[in-house]
């Protein structure tokens, strides 16, 4: 029996001699890397860089209306590219009640001197028709009648001027359009629309 005793011992001795030579073996034994892989494919490489500052343009220009009025259409933003003759922006004009007024009552004065001077001038011809004036007087009637038209036109526009910014004489200009100076880029644009403007 102490031989059976003695031979047990020394299995299990020998059993944890084999276990720990056996640990460790497994202990030093690195794990395998695994690598992930890709099927390859072809893209364009985009390299950016971002930058701090400021970027101080060569020539800036301030652009302002020639009228007052409200902007009613802004036709740009900051960072568009304007042309020399580009539409900006449309101006609704707001006209001054003590130039309009004025503008209103000369219209009327002219008409109501044109009315006295055509009936000056219908009796004047009249009278130079059968021979009872002069030619000399019946022109200076004639001017005056003609000058009392012109200041009629010129009331009439001036009103139109004051009213919408641009006569029928003007043809197709028109001031309540602003319209670019210059060719180049819109560095900001400091109203908006309805915003009003001198």
């Amino acid at each position: 029996m102490k031989k059976v005793i003695k031979i047990l011992i020394l299995i299990i001795f020998l059993g944890a001699f084999v276990g720990t030579i056996y640990y460790l073996y497994q202990k030093s034994q690195t794990n395998p890397i695994v690598y992930k892989t890709e099927t390859p494919f072809i893209s364009t490489v985009i390299d950016k860089t971002v930058a701090t500052g400021s970027v101080i343009p060569r020539k800036e220009i301030e652009i302002k209306p020639q009228i007052s009025g409200i902007i009613t259409n802004l036709y740009v933003e900051a960072g568009d590219h304007v042309k020399k003759g580009d539409k900006i922006a449309r101006i609704r004009i707001i006209p001054n009640m003590v130039s309009l007024n004025q503008a209103e009552t000369r219209v009327k004065n002219a008409n109501i001197n044109l009315r006295d001077v055509k009936i000056q001038y219908d009796r004047q011809k009249q009278l130079f028709d059968k021979g009872v004036i002069s030619e000399r007087d019946f022109q200076q009637v004639k001017y005056s009648y003609e000058r009392a038209e012109a200041e009629v036109r010129a009331a009439e526009n001036n009103l139109q001027l004051i009213r919408e910014g641009t006569t029928k004489d003007s043809g197709k200009r028109t001031n309540t359009i602003v319209i670019s100076t210059i060719e180049g880029t819109v560095l900001d644009v400091p109203v908006e629309e309805g915003f009003s403007v001198t």
